[in-house]
């Protein structure tokens, strides 16, 4: 498996895709929230916060993770290297899993940089270092679930085909039903009582971004990420998804749901790290 991930990493690194990947986000990012004018501007704004930041980043690696990920499985199978990969020494979980921390650890490092932010916020309170650390905390640790969630829909979406363009399209799909479709769904009111705007990843990341960690959000992280990289492994190893792979999802689907909901009832917990606790009631 690190072998896998020192591969995976070593080819950004070799080429100019990481510095590339890295480059764009930082520049999307800081031109929307330090110079384009409109809503995202911090400066316009008068507000010394990063909430403009921690709104556009999810949108961005929407597209941007689909882009470092197309390639994971599909240009294996394209170039034929697929088949030599399977003959080393490693399981398919071990080079799934491998490739999945490749990409996440390249994401990683692109939000590193963006660590300029909060020093420039702090710089621009008034008075000097007037932010609340706990929503910014909150709201980077959303930000590294929701790249690894997108990176396993990447690479589970790049194992369907030998095509990376398809694989491009797959995924981003996927990542936007998955951050927006179920609050678009749940505008109509066609489930009644049913709220599904709580399946999709901004309902959950909005609450994380609040400064709270909830084991329920965290839990439903979790289980997407470790849903995909699951359906990736047979995907891999059939080279197709035949009936007995479509029963192996269903299952799967149906336990996390099950986990879910049995661990969000009985073992609930969620710890504020805002500065006045203000998302905390009082037990006095």
């Amino acid at each position: 498996m690190f072998a896998i991930l020192k591969k995976e990493i070593r080819s950004f690194f070799a080429s100019p895709i990481g510095y590339l990947v890295i480059a764009i986000f930082l520049l999307l990012t800081g031109l929307a929230i330090w110079v384009f004018k409109g809503n995202m501007n911090i400066l316009d704004n008068g507000f010394a916060d990063l909430s403009s930041f921690f709104t556009l980043a999810p949108w961005i690696f929407i597209f941007l993770v689909p882009a470092i990920t197309m390639r994971s499985f599909a240009d294996e199978k394209k170039q034929g290297t697929l088949e030599i990969l399977l003959t080393k020494p490693l399981s398919i979980s071990e080079i799934v899993i491998g490739k999945f921390l490749g990409y996440f650890i390249l994401l990683l490092l692109t939000l590193i940089p963006t660590l300029i932010y909060v020093f420039s916020i702090y710089q621009l309170g008034n008075p000097i270092g007037n932010l609340d650390t706990g929503s910014i905390i909150g709201s980077y640790f959303g930000l590294i679930l929701i790249a690894a969630a997108y990176t396993s829909i990447g690479i589970f979406s790049s194992s369907l085909t030998d095509n990376q363009i398809i694989a491009f399209v797959i995924a981003i799909f996927l990542c936007f039903f998955m951050y927006y479709g179920f609050e678009g769904i749940s505008e109509y009111n066609i489930l009644g009582a049913f709220h599904p705007e709580t399946l999709g990843i901004d309902y959950h990341y909005a609450s994380i971004s609040r400064g709270v960690l909830d084991i329920r959000d965290i839990l439903y992280f979790v289980s997407i990420i470790f849903f995909f990289v699951f359906i990736t492994i047979p995907i891999v190893r059939h080279r197709k998804v035949g009936k007995n792979e479509i029963f192996k999802i269903a299952g799967l689907l149906i336990v996390l749901i099950a986990v879910n909901y049995l661990i969000a009832t009985f073992i609930y917990a969620r710890y504020d790290l805002t500065k006045d606790k203000r998302y905390t009631i009082s037990t006095e």
